[in-house]
């Protein structure tokens, strides 16, 4: 498996791939204007997507009802926009930990784990708050995706 460095653990609230660089001055101004109170998040132990057997990543499911709330307004204000097609699938707020490594050079497939990876230390078990929500540019590199924030909020 490949780790996801500390810097770039995030619960992804709008995936809005790739965009003109002209639309990024707004982007900036939906998510600066989006402030709000700070959700309490809760994180669960890993699970494997799209199933432990198959693993292409491992996750922490994140339980806040406020994180929602907050991924749902943000996707209306986005959407009217017209700068976001919200997605057909319901939101699941998570924290992708690892990647699973593929079974080689030219494979997709992910390698067969033996075991999945341990549950969380008790400290991170306590809910704690989300408090700033960032607009990224995301570029992806063999070792892992490289986020430059671009716009943030500091949430209440």
């Amino acid at each position: 498996m490949r780790p996801v460095r500390h810097d770039a653990l995030h619960v992804t609230l709008a995936f809005l791939g790739f965009r003109a660089e002209r639309e990024i001055p707004r982007l900036a101004e939906i998510v600066e204007g989006s402030g709000g109170p700070a959700p309490r998040i809760e994180l669960g132990e890993p699970v494997g997507k799209p199933s432990l057997s198959r693993a292409r990543l491992f996750a922490l499911p994140v339980v806040s009802p406020a994180a929602v709330t907050l991924q749902a307004e943000l996707e209306g204000k986005l959407a009217s926009e017209r700068l976001y097609e919200p997605e057909k699938r319901p939101f699941w707020p998570h924290v992708t930990v690892a990647r699973v490594r593929p079974q080689g050079r030219e494979s997709k497939r992910p390698t067969r784990l033996s075991k999945p990876p341990g549950g969380l230390p008790q400290k991170l078990l306590q809910p704690f708050s989300g408090v700033r929500m960032t607009l990224y540019l995301s570029k992806l590199q063999p070792q892992g995706a490289q986020y430059t924030p671009l716009a943030q909020v500091k949430l209440r």
